[in-house]
């Protein structure tokens, strides 16, 4: 019989993880990389990826980075080839790489409502339909692990964001996330999604800089998401503790969504 720890070890295992240069996405792939995997983290600009290898390898974890722009449709099998490259097969695959745009939902203009449905769906099905195809269904396993928030469980409460676009994104996630768990566990993929509430990054920045303090009063808790907050939940979807688990989404905010 398997110990605990043996059933959150990520030892031997491999990992892909997108917007991984920092702030939620490094995060999780310390967590990963912390139980034992090797990591490839992604990200647009390669200055940045370089920090976070560096970070990585820190803390005695074997990283590599690969720069990619997943809004471009033709960056997602090319990403999956490289990571390929490094890892020889790809068991863990994150997708965390998200953009968002605030405007009242009259003034949305359409080119900036496809860059966030670009990169926040189209790029998530593409790579993972890339991972699937190449390395996850022929080998029958993989854990993928969606990167939704508790912006696409509800609307934002009035006089906060103005999000249309990155909500109704995050909503397609959770059903992205549901439909291929169905499809997909035939082939012994599981597929779940951590929903994030309020953690401080360089997407969130401004808002918390204006309503910080009353999302954080808000919350059951009374606090907002820290740089720990994430990694029990991705080890547990990745690793074999979470083996009995698909479908499912997990909102990590502080109780927000359950009020």
């Amino acid at each position: 019989m398997a110990s605990v720890q043996d059933l959150f070890s990520l030892k031997g295992r491999t990992a892909l993880v997108t917007g991984g240069s920092r702030g939620l996405g490094l995060q999780m792939a310390l967590a990963l990389g912390e139980q034992g995997a090797t990591v490839v983290v992604s990200a647009r600009k390669q200055a940045e990826l370089d920090e976070a290898v560096a970070t990585l390898a820190a803390q005695g974890i074997v990283a590599y980075a690969i720069a990619a722009d997943l809004a471009d449709p033709d960056a997602a099998d090319a990403l999956t080839i490289a990571a390929l490259e490094k890892l020889g097969h790809i068991d863990i695959l994150v997708n965390n790489a998200g953009a968002s745009w605030g405007a009242p939902a009259e003034d949305m203009p359409l080119d900036a409502w496809d860059r966030v449905m670009n990169l926040n769906v189209r790029g998530v099905f593409l790579l993972t339909q890339a991972v699937g195809r190449r390395s996850m269904i022929p080998r029958r396993a993989g854990r993928i692990v969606n990167i939704a928030s508790i912006a696409g469980l509800a609307g934002n409460p009035p006089g906060t964001m103005k999000t249309l676009a990155y909500n109704t994104s995050k909503g397609a996630i959770v059903n992205f996330t549901r439909t291929l768990a169905g499809e997909w566990g035939e082939y012994g993929i599981n597929v779940n999604a951590i929903a994030p509430g309020f953690f401080p990054s360089k997407m969130t920045h401004g808002l918390l800089k204006t309503m910080g303090d009353r999302l954080a009063a808000d919350a059951p808790l009374a606090r907002l998401g820290g740089d720990e907050d994430l990694k029990g939940a991705v080890v547990l979807f990745a690793s074999d503790a979470g083996r009995h688990i698909t479908g499912q989404i997990l909102a990590i905010d502080g109780g927000v969504s359950a009020v």
